[in-house]
């Protein structure tokens, strides 16, 4: 018990009021916390999908109208989704990119899961230099190599070709899949590969049949980013094609002329190029979050 004269003395709380000022202070800056970022989330999506909402509803303005941006209200049309499959030829354009993507993709994981495998698994002179060397070839600006590739496809006969692209292509997603797989694959215990190899596997086997089913998140998400580069790749497409090869991204050169900028054609390209990707992205999302945390909890 408290005595009388503690009790009226001027600032003395009584036992309990202490914790409880201060939990309600914890609880109330927690809230502010919440909506802080709450807001911010919020101002971040706003800011991030402003650009593509813009880009539809400009799509879907008549030309005039498509040169006003200060208008907000108007009857959409599809003129210009019309426009560019029967005047551009667009569906010409998309069938090359998917062309260009899947083998692209195909190829350079084929390529970048046996030299991953490699370098996480033997040991040999001056490994690591080697691999610091393959990932700076991903480093190289497209525009500093662009020259050399056009002089050698043109040698070969192989400008405006699939093929040239596919090549090109893959010069730059392959050292970027050699590291993505190399992490994946150095988190699989290699006892299992031994196992294997006692009960009979050769080393191949033993990859295919051990460590390919075990690293498949990683195979996923090292295979979406590489259809996600190699479709939106712009400027080796745009000077080592004319037209038999052109992909979707170049065909916004279509849309520049003496007489100005056909917004409404330009912008229903960019939904089209970027509609794909972005389902392609919702799709696999799961197995993009189950590849990046591959590996991240370790006993």
């Amino acid at each position: 018990m408290r005595s009388s004269s503690e009790r009226s003395l001027p600032g003395v709380q009584p036992k309990g009021v202490q914790p409880n000022i201060r939990a309600s202070a914890r609880r109330r800056g927690e809230l502010v916390m919440r909506v802080l970022v709450a807001f911010l989330v919020a101002v971040t999506v706003i800011f991030c999908l402003f650009p593509f909402v813009w880009m539809i509803m400009t799509s879907l303005k008549t030309r005039i109208m498509a040169i006003d941006p200060s208008v907000w209200v108007f009857k959409p049309t599809l003129e210009n989704y019309l426009a560019v499959f029967t005047r551009r030829n667009l569906a010409m354009y998309i069938k090359n990119s998917t062309v260009v993507v899947i083998f692209t993709t195909l190829l350079s994981m084929i390529l970048a899961v046996f030299a991953a495998y490699g370098f996480a698994r033997f040991r040999f002179k001056r490994k690591e230099d080697l691999a610091f060397w393959v990932l700076s070839l991903r480093m190289l600006p497209a525009m500093s190599v662009v020259i050399p590739f056009f002089l050698l496809g043109r040698f070969l006969h192989l400008l405006d070709t699939h093929i040239l692209l596919i090549i090109v292509y893959m010069s730059f997603n392959i050292p970027f899949a050699i590291w993505m797989m190399r992490g994946f694959i150095e988190e699989i215990p290699r006892e299992l590969e031994e196992a294997a190899w006692v009960d009979g596997c050769t080393l191949f086997q033993g990859v295919v049949k051990v460590v390919l089913p075990l690293v498949m998140p990683g195979l996923a998400a090292t295979a979406i980013f590489i259809v996600i580069q190699s479709w939106n790749e712009f400027a080796l497409a745009l000077f080592l094609t004319s037209f038999a090869a052109r992909t979707v991204p170049t065909t916004i050169t279509f849309f520049l002329s003496v007489m100005g900028v056909i917004w409404g054609e330009m912008a229903s390209v960019g939904v089209i190029t970027t509609l794909p990707v972005l389902l392609f992205a919702l799709f696999v999302q799961k197995y993009l979050i189950r590849g990046l945390t591959f590996g991240a909890i370790k006993s």
